[in-house]
């Protein structure tokens, strides 16, 4: 189950909304993360910027809901920034060559 402290809105500007996220974010979560993103996202119609500073971990189903996100919000004009991904987890996305389709801050 989703708790509120692994996705949370940290950030509000005119152009962006921040969501932090922390932990592990897995299968077993993977549609509420979507869910709670796409939430936040349609509620704003802004930006999105993903902050993994705090993020732990993340298996392939996760990292297949992060491409749905980006198709989504994008599909609307609007981007998706992943920023502050710690070395192990930006390896995921330069390994499945996401950082060429993705904008990793």
């Amino acid at each position: 189950m989703l708790n509120t402290e692994q996705v949370k809105v940290t950030d509000t500007t005119p152009g962006a909304v921040t969501v932090a996220l922390s932990g592990t974010i897995d299968a077993a979560i993977s549609d509420a993360f979507y869910s709670e993103v796409e939430g936040v996202f349609g509620r704003s119609g802004r930006d999105i910027v993903l902050d993994c500073a705090a993020l732990e971990f993340i298996d392939s189903t996760t990292l297949g809901v992060m491409v749905k996100l980006h198709k989504r919000i994008t599909a609307a004009g609007h981007r998706l920034i992943i920023s502050n991904l710690i070395p192990r987890i930006r390896k995921l996305f330069e390994i499945c060559a996401l950082d060429k389709l993705m904008e990793l801050e």
